[in-house]
C-alpha cells in the first residue's frame, strides 16, 4: 500500500503494510526505508494529542487513523513547519492566553455532580490543535482565538466559582465569538469530541446578557 508524505514542497511516495496505524507506518518507514523523516509522537493512545496530522485535508490523530492507498499526510495548518509533519504548535496555545481562558475570581461554593458534568467534555481537550488546523477562519484573520481557546473559555464562564465572568466576556468580543463561521468543521474533527461550534455558540448568549451583539449587523442592510 502506498502513502504520501508531504515533505517541504513536495510529496514523497512510501510503501507500507496495511492495517497498521498511521503513527505505526511512520516508525515503519523512520527504521527501515527512510531515517531522516520528521514527525511526532507521544502516548501512541490517542490522549496526549502530539501525533496530529492532515490526511487527504482532514485531521487526525497518526496513533489512531489507519491509513487506506495513496493517502495523502501533511503537516497541520496555520502553524511553522520544523521539518515534514513537525510543527511549532506554540502560537496556537498562545490563543489561551490571549483569550483569559482560567479561573480570574474565585468563588467558594459547592459543585454538583450535575454541575461538574456540564462543563467536564470541554475540560477534556488535549491540546492537539487539529480544530485550530481545521478552522476557516484563520485564513483571512490570524489574530482569530480559534475553537479550543473558546471552547476553554466556555469551561470556566460556565464555572460556578468564576465569580468575574465579564472580563473573560469582554475579551473574546474582538476575534472572538462573532468572527467565527459556525461551519463546525472544529467539532467534526475533534478527537474527543467536543463540540466548539456549540460551545461558541453558547458564548454568543452569554456575550447577549452583557450587552453584546454580532457587529457584523451594523453593516447588514436586511434588503431595506
Amino acid at each position: 500500500m502506498n502513502i504520501k508524505i508531504k515533505r517541504d514542497k513536495e510529496f514523497v511516495d512510501y510503501e507500507v503494510s496495511k492495517g497498521l496505524t498511521l503513527l505505526k507506518a511512520l516508525y515503519k518507514i523512520k527504521s527501515d526505508i527512510d531515517n531522516s523523516l520528521g514527525f511526532k509522537a507521544g502516548c501512541r493512545s490517542g490522549i496526549c494529542g502530539v501525533c496530529a496530522v492532515r490526511v487527504n485535508e482532514k485531521e487526525v490523530l497518526a496513533c489512531s487513523y489507519k491509513p487506506k492507498d495513496d493517502d495523502e499526510v501533511t503537516p497541520l495548518r496555520y502553524h511553522s513547519v520544523i521539518k515534514d509533519l513537525i510543527v511549532d504548535k506554540s502560537k496556537s496555545k498562545e490563543t489561551l492566553k490571549n483569550s483569559l481562558a482560567w479561573l480570574h475570581q474565585y468563588i467558594k461554593t459547592d459543585i454538583t455532580i450535575e454541575e461538574e458534568k456540564k462543563t467536564e467534555l470541554q475540560s477534556d481537550c488535549i491540546l492537539c490543535s487539529s480544530c485550530y488546523s481545521a478552522c476557516p477562519v484563520f485564513e483571512i484573520n490570524k489574530d482569530f482565538l480559534g475553537p479550543f481557546a473558546l471552547t476553554r473559555v466556555y469551561r470556566y464562564t460556565a464555572d460556578k466559582r468564576e465569580g468575574d465572568i465579564k472580563s473573560t466576556i469582554d475579551t473574546i468580543q474582538s476575534n472572538g465569538v462573532w468572527d467565527c463561521t459556525l461551519c463546525g468543521e472544529c467539532t467534526t474533527v475533534c478527537p474527543q469530541g467536543i463540540d466548539p461550534k456549540m460551545d461558541i455558540t453558547l458564548l454568543r448568549g452569554v456575550s447577549s446578557q452583557f450587552g453584546y451583539s454580532d457587529p457584523n449587523f451594523v453593516a447588514m442592510s436586511f434588503g431595506f
